[in-house]
């Protein structure tokens, strides 16, 4: 399994903000399913950024996009992408002289 940090901000595209507004309910819901599921390991608000950070864990990067591309609102948002890796998956003192 792989995790990964991800910055969701909003970003409408062609719609404005009454109509994205509108359509916030469905994307919380498709997060609320991930959340569930198992996918999401923390989902976070950003306060002041109008976006969320989420930690997903998930079996590889491909997943990873189909997620967030599935999300109803990712023609509204835009994704910074980053790979997280276990407290203790390196070894502290191997880079040491």
């Amino acid at each position: 399994m792989a995790l990964f940090a991800v910055l969701a901000t909003q970003a409408p595209r062609g719609i404005n903000g009454d109509e994205f507004r509108a359509r916030l309910p469905r994307g919380f819901a498709y997060t609320k399913a991930l959340v569930d599921k198992g996918v999401i390991k923390h989902n976070w608000v950003r306060v002041g950024a109008a976006g969320g950070l989420l930690v997903y864990e998930v079996e590889s990067h491909e997943e990873l996009l189909g997620h967030l591309y599935d999300n109803p609102l990712s023609p509204h948002l835009t994704f910074e992408v980053i790979p997280l890796a276990e407290p203790g998956a390196f070894h502290s003192t191997r880079y040491t002289d």
